[in-house]
């Protein structure tokens, strides 16, 4: 018990084992939460108490209240927002930190929680094939590893041409050129508002079937170009899964002395199939990359991955001190990251990683793929149009008109056998499809698929 006589052991073991009771439900619950967020706030709502309650009382309630809100995202009937459900290992690690309650700025508040991410990272840029000199940096999820790896080519660039761009700003500097395919995912125009460049800085290059970079037009794009470049490529389109010719547009771009990011939020993982390499070939060659590790890795959320080939761009970017932080001397995890008080990330990433292995990610990735597959042959089948080329796990699907497909969605939605949202590609209507949970199998998109098949019945 603690000082007030509260029963800690008690209180944590009930909450471990009503979330694990949940979990273990995930096979058969209804995908959809069952109240809307209005109902859930009126709920949760209501003036907050003068006097507080017992922890226990606390969290019976909170275990009450959400029931109905709550999404089975983390199952495998749930195809929506390219994300995973966090695998076993993983969930248990997460507990552990919160039970732990470390700082993973720095090695000096967490030895544990730094050395838990250095050797991740080092396990993550095996996994990915980046060269083994690059730094990594564990970050909230893919916004903030592309803010962060275009802060690092911000201050490369700039500072290529005499411009000290963390102290003097950007008001005055030299003009810096960035350029991105017309289907970049949206996050990229953030970071660049967030860097102070502003979203209309953004040169469009025009994008092929599938979504993937013309090199044509870049290469037109830039020639006879000097001075500061950036050019934002991408792993994964978020509607198609199509992937830019990565090494060919890096060598492009690298005749310019630009700098190249990568933004592969979840297309990135590619890389770890024999099978699928060849999507993202040439990956190492570019100078950042970022990727999220609660999609396709199957981690919890809040957690993210930047990598970037100079390691002092990377540091410059972000690194500050102030006369009462201690350090080790050795390398900070707070270096590569934007936030400084933040939780021990890095452990459940250790973990995960160490529960499946590289054979065990391989798996995860390939079996997704397959299943994608699969789900674009069933519905083909039943006579829907599949609008992309099934490269990786997303399957873009129309039942004819933009109604119809938007009916369809809402009525998939509704039903609670599987959850799939809509997205709009090339001017035209689609259910979006990704498969990125390790549970998922062959019999879940046969369920899905006679869901589809009744709901177009009616």
């Amino acid at each position: 018990m603690d000082e007030r006589g509260l029963d800690v052991g008690e209180l944590f073991g009930r909450a471990a084992g009503w979330a694990a009771g949940y979990r273990g439900e995930l096979g058969e619950r209804r995908v959809g939460a069952r109240k809307s967020f209005g109902e859930m706030c009126a709920d949760f709502g209501g003036a907050l108490p003068r006097e507080g309650r017992a922890a226990g009382e606390v969290v019976g309630e909170l275990v009450s209240l959400a029931e109905g809100g709550l999404v089975a995202s983390a199952g495998p009937r749930y195809f929506g927002f390219v994300v995973g459900g966090a695998l076993p290992a993983a969930t248990a690690a997460e507990i552990l930190v919160a039970g732990w309650d470390q700082n993973a700025w720095n090695s000096v508040l967490s030895p544990t929680s730094a050395a838990a991410e250095q050797v991740a990272g080092e396990w993550l840029k095996e996994l990915l094939g980046l060269p083994a000199g690059v730094s990594a940096g564990f970050t909230t999820g893919a916004q903030a590893a592309n803010t962060v790896g275009l802060a690092a080519a911000r201050h490369q660039v700039l500072g290529e041409v005499g411009w000290d761009v963390e102290r003097d700003g950007l008001s005055g500097a030299p003009r810096v050129r960035i350029l991105a395919g017309d289907e970049r995912h949206a996050t990229t125009d953030r970071s660049l508002r967030l860097l102070g460049f502003g979203s209309a800085s953004l040169e469009l290059v025009k994008t092929r079937e599938n979504g993937v970079i013309d090199l044509a037009d870049l290469r037109d794009r830039l020639v006879g170009h000097q001075g500061p470049l950036i050019v934002c490529l991408q792993a994964g389109n978020v509607n198609t899964g199509g992937s830019d010719s990565l090494g060919e547009a890096c060598r492009v771009v690298h005749e310019y002395g630009g700098w190249v990011h990568v933004d592969g939020a979840f297309g990135l993982w590619a890389a770890v199939s024999p099978l699928l390499r060849e999507q993202v070939d040439g990956l190492e060659l570019a100078d950042s990359w970022g990727c999220d590790g609660h999609k396709w890795l199957n981690l919890p959320y809040d957690s993210g991955f930047v990598f970037c080939a100079h390691p002092d761009a990377h540091a410059g970017a972000l690194a500050y001190s102030a006369s009462y932080l201690v350090t080790s001397g050795e390398r900070e995890p707070g270096e590569y990251a934007m936030e400084s008080s933040r939780r021990a990330r890095g452990i459940a990433v250790w973990a995960r990683l160490r529960e499946l292995g590289r054979d065990g990610v391989v798996d995860v990735v390939e079996r997704c793929c397959s299943l994608a597959r699969s789900f674009a042959r069933q519905l083909e089948a039943l006579g829907c149009e599949i609008g992309n080329e099934v490269v990786l796990n997303q399957v873009l699907v129309s039942f004819g008109s933009d109604e119809e497909t938007d009916r369809m969605i809402a009525a998939i939605q509704a039903e609670g056998t599987c959850w799939m949202g809509g997205t709009t590609w090339r001017g035209r209507r689609y259910m979006r499809i990704s498969v990125s949970n390790y549970l998922t199998t062959e019999e879940d998109i046969t369920r899905s698929v006679a869901a589809i098949r009744s709901l177009r019945q009616t």
